[in-house]
């Protein structure tokens, strides 16, 4: 019985080192400053024309990917093999996104965003990013959302409603 429990717990143990190391190394990933030459792979614009919606996929290879707003980043993300065929989203290292209010790169993979608002980004209707979903309950109320959703909630159907 103990050595049952013992080869349990070092699994575990095992498995939470392993959990650790990858978290530890997607977190040392950081933000890429836009250039300006930047262009959105989904729809050709220059991102640096936009910073306050800008949002970036980083490769755990160190490469980045800019977008003009959260909108085309998840169309990339969703549709990875179409934007950049080979690649897969266990490549993905990071996501951010810029909060709306302060303007801040956030963990777009941790993010509340609020769709249906009456703040439109550089491509239109847009899901407006959040660090916190406090944040993200007052722009809401302050500008006409629908509602709050997390990266899991994203799907094609959600995003064609918005263009």
């Amino acid at each position: 019985m103990m050595a049952g429990q013992l080869r349990s717990g070092l699994a575990l143990l095992i498995a939470l080192i392993i959990v650790g190391a990858a978290l530890a190394s997607a977190g040392s990933l950081q933000p890429h400053t836009v250039g300006p030459k930047d262009k959105c792979p989904v729809c050709g614009m220059f991102v640096a024309k936009f910073p306050g919606f800008a949002a970036e996929i980083r490769f755990g290879d160190g490469s980045s990917v800019h977008f003009d707003g959260a909108k085309d980043m998840f169309k990339y993300y969703l549709y990875l093999s179409r934007y950049a065929p080979g690649r897969k989203t266990a490549d993905i290292g990071a996501v951010f996104v810029t909060d709306y209010y302060d303007l801040t790169k956030v963990n777009g993979l941790s993010a509340y965003y609020v769709m249906g608002s009456d703040v439109y980004g550089p491509m239109g209707r847009e899901l407006i990013p959040f660090g916190s979903e406090s944040k993200a309950r007052d722009f809401r109320n302050d500008h006409r959302g629908t509602r709050i959703i997390r990266l899991r909630d994203v799907t094609p159907t959600l995003l064609n409603q918005l263009d």
